[in-house]
């Protein structure tokens, strides 16, 4: 947490946007560069450094920042009085932020949407915040009435979700606001307390995606559109142990251990996984956190799921 507010604090006093990711020092420029005396891994050049989505606006960003901060408050309590500011100034950026358009978690080579997962970010964000309030101190400026605020939004943003992001024809959640395109990471919506797993809306959307989004092998797709990449696409491992973790949360332990175990059987020897599995290997980045990260996920939801023989929804304050 110290190197985070170090490297984007001053990003946010000076009114810029929270960089989706930054260098290993804190540096802010990781503009792409190609190493042309490389091969690359099976003659796949070029290969490149850096990474050319380091600009791109991705509002997720919010929430995942909170989100840990609220998971882990109990070691990081209390705070110091830079990232109470920094918390603030974030929580601040997605009130501020949430209806904008952006490139999403897939950070998409397409012109910028409105996307369902980047606004159940920013809701994410604003509920940790509001419920660290008490922990963000002195520095939390105006005190009952910003938090007033934030829940408003809160409420907004929720409201939004509830009615621009559910399409009934689809009879799921999709990818963006009036899109029918259904994405896995409408999956978060229960993982990330924001609707019960026993919400009908989220069980139809577990199972159009169950239908639609699986392959042979089953593993889960993240989306099955043409997002302007070339290439064939893989099954995405993260959402994978995304299903899976909702499976739990929902009190279907069966399924859940079916599909970990399908996803956790791909790893390579020393026991790694990629972020993608296709034809018969893995692909895309390695080794992925994201992968990994989902894997502990859904392990701790079904071993969870297990010990207590009930569902296991995150928080029972969600919206109607």
């Amino acid at each position: 947490m110290t190197w985070l507010v170090g490297a984007a604090a001053v990003d946010l006093r000076d009114d810029a946007p929270l960089q989706i990711m930054y260098g290993v020092a804190g540096e802010h420029d990781l503009a792409e560069r190609t190493l042309d005396h490389l091969a690359g891994w099976r003659g796949s050049r070029p290969v490149r450094v850096g990474s050319g989505a380091f600009d791109q606006s991705q509002l997720d960003v919010y929430g995942e920042v909170l989100d840990a901060v609220h998971r882990l408050r109990h070691q990081l309590l209390p705070l110091d009085p830079m990232t109470q500011r920094f918390l603030i100034d974030l929580t601040d950026d997605a009130v501020r932020d949430w209806q904008q358009a952006d490139q999403g978690i897939w950070e998409v080579h397409c012109e910028p949407r409105h996307f369902l997962h980047s606004k159940l970010m920013c809701w994410v964000a604003i509920d940790r915040a509001v419920d660290l309030a008490d922990h963000l101190g002195a520095d939390l400026d105006a005190g009952e009435a910003t938090v007033d605020r934030w829940a408003a939004t809160r409420t907004a943003i929720a409201t939004a979700i509830l009615e621009r992001g559910f399409d009934p024809d689809v009879g799921a959640f999709t990818q963006s606001f009036g899109s029918s395109a259904l994405d896995a990471s409408a999956l978060r919506i229960p993982l990330v307390g924001f609707l019960p797993s026993d919400d009908p809306r989220v069980r139809s959307t577990v199972a159009a995606i169950e239908e639609h989004l699986i392959d042979d092998r089953g593993l889960v797709y993240r989306y099955r559109h043409d997002d302007g990449l070339p290439g064939n696409e893989g099954t995405f491992l993260l959402c994978t142990f995304w299903l899976a973790q909702a499976h739990a949360m929902a009190g279907d332990v069966d399924r859940a251990r079916q599909l970990f175990e399908r996803a956790v059987a791909v790893r390579n020897d020393v026991e790694l996984l990629a972020e993608e599995y296709g034809d018969g290997e893995l692909l895309g980045n390695f080794p992925q956190a994201f992968s990994h990260v989902g894997l502990v996920d859904a392990a701790w939801a079904i071993a969870q799921a297990e010990h207590h023989g009930q569902s296991l929804d995150q928080r029972t304050d969600a919206p109607s």
